[in-house]
């Protein structure tokens, strides 16, 4: 008998009756007051939360919340408040220095205050070159859990999307939270 036959037969002898598997059935989390679940998640990553009111104008919040931005850029429609619209750049490197960028959400999710954005501008810098983003969000587009949020209608039907929750950060150099290391400094969703 060879080493390795030695070995597998021992193995053999000494193996465990196999035990069969525990069930994988649990109920996902879900939340009685989607708006106050989401305003703390996200104010618990660091985001802001503005719940427009009705007739309040997107454009005043915008400019309310960043005073000092000179660089906004959106290719929206209904934000009016933009001095370039992305999809106009011939180089997406232009965006460089761009204080606001202003882009809408698919849905946003409950649990960890995630909001999902696919690609609907010419260059997905804008995601990450902002030195803060503007989210617009439909407060009807609210789901519980990510078990909710892969199931959305053409989730995975998209050029490039990613899932956004407040202001980029990191801690993995010498435990030191860093604030806008590969993205935005500031994140604000507002949802209408």
């Amino acid at each position: 008998m060879s080493s390795k036959e030695d070995i597998l037969a021992r193995l053999k002898k000494h193996a465990i009756d196999p035990v069969e598997r525990p069930g994988m059935e649990f109920t996902p989390i879900t939340y009685a007051d989607p708006l106050a679940q989401f305003e703390k998640i996200l104010k618990a990553v660091g985001a802001n939360f503005v719940l427009l009111e009705e007739g309040q104008d997107v454009n005043e919040v915008i400019r309310s919340v960043y005073p000092n931005a000179k660089s906004i850029a959106s290719n929206l429609p209904e934000i009016t408040c933009v001095t370039v619209n992305p999809d106009n750049l011939d180089d997406p490197r232009e965006l460089n220095g761009t204080d606001v960028g202003v882009i809408r959400g698919e849905f946003g999710v409950l649990e960890n205050g995630m909001v999902w954005i696919n690609q609907h501008t010419r260059y997905k810098a804008i995601f990450f070159i902002s030195e803060a983003l503007v989210i617009l969000l439909d407060r009807n587009r609210l789901v519980n859990n990510m078990h909710e949020a892969y199931k959305q209608p053409g989730f995975d039907d998209f050029g490039y999307g990613c899932f956004i929750a407040g202001p980029s950060k990191t801690a993995d150099i010498e435990q030191a939270l860093v604030i806008g290391a590969h993205g935005a400094r500031a994140v604000t969703v507002i949802l209408s």
